[in-house]
Order: C-alpha cells, then structure tokens, then sequence
C-alpha cells in the first residue's frame, strides 16, 4: 500500500518552505514518525516524519524546490523490505537531490559506508571550498548529519596538524589553472533575515549609543560561585544571565526601550521577553527568554544552553522565536571588539556584547589594567530619546559592575 508524504503545517502565517536537504534515499526503510525531508521556512528548519513504516519508493521533491502545506513530498510503501540499491535507483536518488543544480566536483563518500550521505547546500559549499572528504568527517548534527560548523573544524584540524607539503609552501593552483565558482540559492531563512534586517534600516531611526563596563565583578563573582552554582544546578554559570538581569532593571525604569510603534501607537510591555541572538548551521535566529523578569540565573542560563543546543541540531521551533521585546547579541564570542547591531523588528532596542580584554584604565586617579567590554545599545529614535538610551545603557552597566544590584532591585 502506498502512502504519501506531505508537507506539515509550518506554524502560524506560514504557507511554503523550502526543501533544504532529503535525509533518506530512494529504497530505504523508515520507522514511524521517522525525519525523512528537512525543510526550511521563514525562521526554522522543520522536518517532514513518515507517517507509517515501510520504504520509500519515490521522492516527488528536490533540494531547492518551493512547497506549500500539504504539498506531496514523497511516497512510502508501507510494510515494505528494503530494497537493494542498484545502480538506476541510486542514480535517480543522487540526481534528484542536486535538484537543478550543477553537481560540485566534491570527494565522494567510502564506498563501505552504508549510504551515501546527503549534504545541505551549505555543507556541499563548505566542502568544495575547504577541499575536505566528508565521509572522513563525524557529523555533530541531528543523527549524526554534517554540519557546517563540522566540515570547518575539520579543515582547520588538517591545516593545523596535516603535514605540510614538503616540495613548495606555496598555495596549489586548481587543476588545469582554472578558477571555479559556485552559485548557491539563499536559502529561505537567509532571505528572510537580509530583508528583515534591510527593512529595520529603512523603516526605523537607527541609532547606537556606546558605553564600556568593568567585568571584574562579575568575572570575581563567577570564579567564587561556579562550582557551586553548577553543582547545585547543573549548568554553567556564564556571562548572559548577568546580562540578561541587568537589562531586565534597565527596562524597567526605562520602559520606551522594551516597547514598539505600531501604527500611530506606542505599544508598552509589563513584562520582559528577551530575544537571544543564536548561531546556527543556516544563519542567525533569535529564540526568545520568556518572562526573563521573573526567572534566576540558573533557569535563564538553561534557556540559553538549550537554545544554542537545538539551533545546532535544527530542531528550534516556530513557537520559540515567536515575540520578543528586546533582544541581546555577543558579538564578543566571535571576537569582535565594538559593532553597531541591528534592531529585530518590531522591537525597539538591541543590546550588543563584546569581548572583554585586559585595558589600562583610570580608577581613582591611579592607572589600573582591568578586563574591559565595550557594550552598545541600538535604538529606534522615533521612539527612544537619546536621554533613555543612554540611561539604559548606563543602569546595564552600572548593575554588571556592581552585581548587589540586580539582588536588591536597584
């Protein structure tokens, strides 16, 4: 009996996707509820699960290709064996999962490995521009698929520790001397962010007000309390609950930069909804601590932790990202020094960390080396005064220098 596959509903106001990666081959079996398609939309990666066990006996899809809820995406024959993987059906599998595109002249998985694996369009790049073999490469993904992240840390274990060629130090040239260029749609969270953050440009009064902070508080704080504090909970204390508690007291006292314009009207929140700024394989999504006024440290800590876990698994969800009054972005884990972010529309205000160095300072009139972050408020002006930006931004930094604050609600 044949069984087809559909696209599930993608979450509120979103009708389409995009297919960014087929996780099964033609003729494998699948379980029940088993990921067989991955699809990308607007903010998150969803996957499409089998709704019966059998094989899969075709796929009506391609990487690349636009589909709508309860569009067909693939077809299973339920209760049935595996079939053997011959030459046509492998061939058919492998041409419909480069979809339209050209095939990149990458290395081919071990010819023991039990099936080929299916690379994302972003991996497939990260491979061709790295030159390294991914059936050499363990995959940290969502059973055990490559990530990006994962073909990069390869390639800089190669060079690092590879041996060098002993003929020449120079660079080799492509083979032939010729120069090769690889085009790759955008996938569809990355259109979306470039023209979200485009229209935050055009739409608002982007400002950004600077302010620098002494980290030695807290940095004595977390050096005192670690053990205990991840014995008692476990989770690592870190720098982004300190954080996020200080801007719950800044926003408190200057509620402007917790709301948005909507229309002619400003409106407020009484509570706080912080958006975190993640890394993952696709791009950057904002999952959101809710009612971060109300939580300690340790809960906000675990929010984070999980958030950073399932970006980097794929399995975020459209409820995750959902609202948000404010949100806060380390740049600092990058290395970056100083940055001018973004505001996430509709919101108002973004928060920008850094990283913290050893700087020369003035302390009571004495020269003085202390771990130093420049931190940076982006505002909407239309909304937010430069008076209450500025005053935010100094609560922040004033509540991380002298952490008694965040106790005592001052």
């Amino acid at each position: 009996m044949a069984t087809e596959v559909k696209v599930p509903t993608l979450g509120e106001s979103v009708n389409e996707a995009t297919v960014g990666e087929l996780l099964k081959n033609v003729g494998d079996a699948v379980a029940v509820d088993e990921p067989i398609v991955s699809l990308e939309t607007d903010k998150v990666a969803v996957e499409a699960p089998s709704p019966v066990a059998g094989v899969i006996k075709e796929f009506k899809v391609a990487v690349g290709d636009t589909v709508e809820i309860d569009a067909v995406i693939a077809v299973i024959e339920e209760g049935a064996a595996p079939a053997a993987k011959g030459a046509e059906a492998g061939r058919a599998q492998e041409e419909r999962a480069e979809g339209k595109q050209e095939r990149a002249d990458t290395p081919a998985p071990a010819a023991s490995s039990d099936a080929a694996q299916t690379l994302s369009p972003a991996v497939r790049r990260a491979v061709l521009e790295h030159g390294v073999d991914p059936s050499t490469i363990k995959g940290t993904g969502k059973d055990g698929r490559l990530t990006k992240e994962d073909v990069i840390a390869a390639a800089n274990a190669k060079r690092d520790g590879g041996a060098a060629p002993a003929a020449s130090s120079t660079p080799p040239a492509a083979t032939g001397g010729e120069r090769r260029e690889e085009r790759v749609k955008m996938t569809r969270m990355r259109q979306t962010i470039a023209k979200r953050l485009k229209g935050a440009q055009e739409n608002a009064a982007l400002l950004t007000t600077f302010n620098d902070v002494d980290m030695s508080a807290v940095m004595e704080a977390r050096g005192k309390y670690k053990d205990m504090f991840a014995k008692k909970h476990d989770i690592r204390l870190g720098f982004m609950g300190f954080f996020a508690k200080a801007a719950c007291l800044a926003l408190k006292d200057v509620p402007s930069v917790n709301a948005y314009i909507e229309g002619d009207e400003i409106v407020y929140h009484d509570y706080v909804d912080i958006s975190v700024a993640v890394s993952a394989p696709n791009g950057l999504v904002v999952p959101v601590i809710r009612d971060a006024q109300d939580k300690g440290f340790a809960r906000i800590e675990k929010d984070i932790a999980d958030f950073g876990k399932r970006a980097k698994d794929g399995t975020l969800t459209m409820d995750d990202m959902k609202g948000g009054t404010f949100t806060i972005s380390n740049g600092g884990v990058f290395g970056s020094l100083m940055s001018t972010p973004i505001i996430n529309p509709p919101q108002s205000a973004v928060l920008g960390l850094h990283r913290i160095e050893d700087r020369a300072v003035v302390v009571d009139g004495e020269i003085v080396i202390r771990p130093m972050m420049y931190i940076a408020l982006s505002y909407d002006h239309r909304l937010i005064d430069g008076r209450e930006a500025v005053t935010a931004l100094k609560i922040i930094k004033e509540a991380i220098e002298d952490p008694t604050r965040m106790l005592i609600d001052l």
